[in-house]
């Protein structure tokens, strides 16, 4: 089920999506207990997306529900639409709807990106809350998603955003989407102790393939700079969207 893509780059791939999912939310609990018997916290930033919708009301559910000391955990995000928090869109709703908001998590440990408004300094302001209420721990869990164009956070192909190396959040101006974006850049999510990048769907394989067999172009495809020898990125995939890769390959 687990195996070794490459030297930065680990792949699980537990079956159908359903035990895929079941197999995330085993992995986000282990990484919140771990963390939480290493230094009395949870440091996890979310994503948007079909998947971590599915993880989300899982967790917040029987049998996983209970095992979570939910107290201990701070929520961050990856990335955010420059769209207020009840908008349709908004990765902090979604996450919110999806059973966040009913669990016992602190409000002050709620940490919703600011994204509708002045996003470049409030990219500014979110960075300096994460080294505030981090210090020098690095987040314990990034979670993360692949879109169709290789995208990653909002961190898209040919944006300005690929290429800082010098700030943990930034506002990304998308010219493909006509808007801008809220995101952690590399090193904030490369330095983090645990990645979590969750594929589901046949209609993944052949970016799946190109992203893992392909040589590396940062700016074509940015989630292929994801994870590095000292903090290896997790791959969880579903059988089909992993059905494109020879899953021996070790490098």
């Amino acid at each position: 089920m687990l195996s070794t893509w490459d030297h930065r780059r680990h792949l699980a791939v537990p079956g159908p999506s359903k035990a895929t999912i079941t197999y995330a939310v085993e992995h986000w609990v282990a990484c919140a207990k771990e963390s939480i018997e290493r230094h009395q916290a949870f440091y996890v930033a979310l994503s948007g997306g079909s998947t971590p919708q599915a993880i989300f009301k899982a967790l917040t559910q029987s049998p996983f529900k209970e095992m979570v000391p939910w107290g201990k955990i701070h929520l961050f995000w990856s990335d955010e639409r420059s769209v207020p928090p009840n908008h349709p869109d908004s990765n902090f709703k979604m996450a919110m709807d999806c059973g966040l908001n009913t669990v016992s998590i602190p409000e002050h440990q709620i940490h919703r990106m600011i994204a509708e408004d002045s996003i470049e300094n409030n990219a500014l302001a979110y960075e300096a809350t994460i080294h505030r209420v981090l210090k020098k721990h690095p987040f314990d869990l990034v979670m993360l998603g692949m879109g169709d164009d290789g995208h990653t956070a909002s961190l898209f192909p040919h944006t300005q955003a690929l290429h800082v190396d010098n700030r943990l959040i930034v506002a990304n101006q998308v010219p493909q989407k006509g808007t801008w974006r809220m995101t952690m850049t590399y090193p904030c999510i490369n330095g983090a102790r645990h990645i979590a990048l969750y594929v589901i769907g046949a209609s993944k394989k052949a970016m799946v393939a190109k992203i893992l067999s392909a040589p590396e172009h940062l700016d074509d495809y940015p989630v292929q700079h994801i994870g590095t020898p000292t903090h290896p990125a997790l791959w969880i995939l579903d059988e089909e969207a992993a059905s494109g890769l020879n899953t021996k390959r070790n490098k």
